[in-house]
Parts: C-alpha cells; sequence; structure tokens
C-alpha cells in the first residue's frame, strides 16, 4: 500500500516557540529602553507655567537633549546644555522624588535681578512675551529679587541669597541653572528653594500628546486617582482640550 500524507497539523516546533518568545523579550527590552533612555512621558500638575502649558497637558520629554555626550556620541547625538529660554524638567531639588518644569532664565555666570515683576538679565531688561501676571499687586521679595524675603524660604534659597548676591543680583554658580515659572506671580521656582543643579535635570519637552482639563488635585493627589480615572472614562470628548494635542513645544530665546 501507497502511504498517504497526514492531514493533521504538525505540532508547533519548539524552535518556532522560543522564535517568537524571542521576538516579544527584544520588542518589550526597546520599549522599556526608549521610554527611561530616550523619552519620558510626564503631566502638567499645577498652574506654574500657564499659559505656556495648562494643568493637564500631558507632555513627551526628551532625555537626551541634555544628557552627556561621551567621545563616540557626542558626534553623532544632539547633546547640548540648557540654554535660556529652554523649558525643562528636572528632579525638584528639594525632593528628588518630585518632578518640576519650568523655564531656564540663567546659566552659568548670569546675573539676574527682578524689579516689579521685570527680569533684568546681565544688566538688561528682558523681553517675555511668554509671560503673565495674574496678581495685580506687587510683592516685595516676589517681584524686587533678590531682597529680603518676607516668607520662610527653603535652605537652598537662604543659601543663594547669602552667598551668590552681589550688587543686588543673584549671580548664578558653575554647574547650576535659574529657573522660574511663566505664571511668574504663582510659581514655586528659584527664587524659594535655589538654583537648579546641572545633574537634575532630566530633559526636554518635545510635544503635548493629549490634554485634558483636570484640576491639580485630580492629578497630584493619590486618593483622587479613582475620581480622575471615572472623569476621563465619563467625560473623554468633552473635556479633551482638542486644539492642545499633538502641539509641539517650543523655547524662547532669552538674551
Amino acid at each position: 500500500m501507497t502511504p498517504t500524507a497526514s492531514t493533521e497539523p504538525s505540532p508547533k516546533q519548539p524552535e518556532e516557540q522560543r522564535g517568537f518568545i524571542a521576538e516579544w523579550t527584544v520588542t518589550i527590552i526597546l520599549l522599556l529602553f526608549g521610554t527611561t533612555s530616550l523619552v519620558q512621558a510626564f503631566v502638567i500638575p499645577t498652574g506654574s507655567m500657564e499659559d505656556t502649558l495648562l494643568v493637564g497637558d500631558h507632555l513627551l520629554v526628551d532625555k537626551l537633549a541634555f544628557a552627556p555626550s561621551g567621545a563616540f556620541s557626542k558626534n553623532i547625538l544632539p547633546y547640548s546644555e540648557p540654554k535660556r529660554g529652554d523649558i525643562i524638567v528636572f528632579r525638584y531639588p528639594i525632593d528628588i522624588r518630585q518632578t518640576f518644569v519650568k523655564r531656564v532664565m540663567g546659566v552659568p555666570g548670569d546675573h539676574i535681578r527682578l524689579e516689579n515683576k521685570k527680569v533684568y538679565l546681565n544688566g538688561h531688561l528682558l523681553n517675555e512675551p511668554y509671560v503673565v501676571h495674574k496678581l495685580d499687586y506687587i510683592d516685595s521679595y516676589r517681584d524686587n529679587f533678590p531682597s529680603e524675603p518676607n516668607t520662610p524660604l527653603f535652605p537652598p534659597a537662604q543659601e543663594m541669597l547669602e552667598k551668590n548676591v552681589k550688587n543686588g543680583e543673584v549671580i548664578v554658580p558653575q554647574g547650576f541653572f535659574f529657573a522660574m515659572g511663566d505664571n511668574r506671580d504663582q510659581s514655586l521656582d528659584s527664587r524659594y528653594w535655589g538654583f537648579v543643579p546641572r545633574e537634575n535635570i532630566i530633559g526636554k519637552p518635545l510635544i503635548i500628546y493629549w490634554s485634558y482639563d483636570a484640576s491639580t488635585a485630580a492629578l497630584s493627589n493619590p486618593s483622587e486617582t479613582i475620581t480622575h480615572i471615572f472623569d476621563i472614562i465619563t467625560h473623554f470628548p468633552v473635556k479633551t482640550r482638542w486644539n492642545r494635542t499633538f502641539r509641539l513645544i517650543h523655547s524662547y530665546p532669552v538674551q
């Protein structure tokens, strides 16, 4: 008798199973590498950068932009030092478990002072079209900086005033940056907690990939997480700021 071919499917070979597992393992590793080494998602929880960035803006942060360059990588990747006017994401110097976003106003060697809410950099008045003032009164410390504090400061800020002020101006030391929020009257920034160490800087925001009208409490209070998720499920179409979705984030040249 002539043997007939079997119509039953052959069992999956072990090599095929191993190949499938290997492909997915590599994919997961690349995704994890990309989200930890290349870009990072970040959400704006407070209004300190209004109206440039709003509470509920979800950002992708370029972690390579300010990464220290190596002998080989510096010729391939566009590393750079933070510049005046750059928006940066960094670990909060007072508590590195928290992440802040502000605008660089001073780089090492710069002289900075504020007079009646106006910023003077290295002796000349800055034009700041990105800044908003939402309080109509003058605060003796906040708006005429540096001056005698009228509120308790964090120790690094007190040290800044004691060691880095000359002729009524703060001088930014090497290895540090001076950062402030665009919502200048309502920003917890370098005026209150001191300089940003270079090693604390994580990266530069690239794009708003989603913007949702949420409150600071919903985004920063763990007890509000479930309520926030339910709010997204029920109000996603109407509370998403569609006009901000996929908006690129640009620096402003501060000179």
